[in-house]
């Protein structure tokens, strides 16, 4: 299985610096149905992130609500790149 990793800050905030291989989606993006969800298999592990975990929570709802089973709040790019060996 895959693991993605989604930065859901805007894409101003992810210009700044992000996770090496991560994907920038706002939450905004999450909701419209970005197409690039169309890549990600439901049961993928997905990991996601922003500057607090409060973003990323909100994120975390709006996927599981599309049917993404096995998701992850990372909270920042500091504790992702941490726990992930990133």
């Amino acid at each position: 299985m895959s693991r993605v990793i989604i930065d859901v800050r805007e894409p101003f905030e992810f210009a700044t610096g992000h996770v090496k291989g991560a994907i920038n989606i706002p939450p905004s993006k999450l909701m419209a149905g970005d197409k690039r969800l169309n890549d990600i298999p439901k049961d993928a592990e997905i990991i996601l992130y922003c500057r607090s975990g409060s973003r990323s929570g909100v994120s975390a709802h709006i996927m599981k609500s599309m049917g993404y089973t096995n998701i992850t709040n990372g909270i920042n790019k500091d504790q992702v790149r941490a726990r992930y060996g990133l």
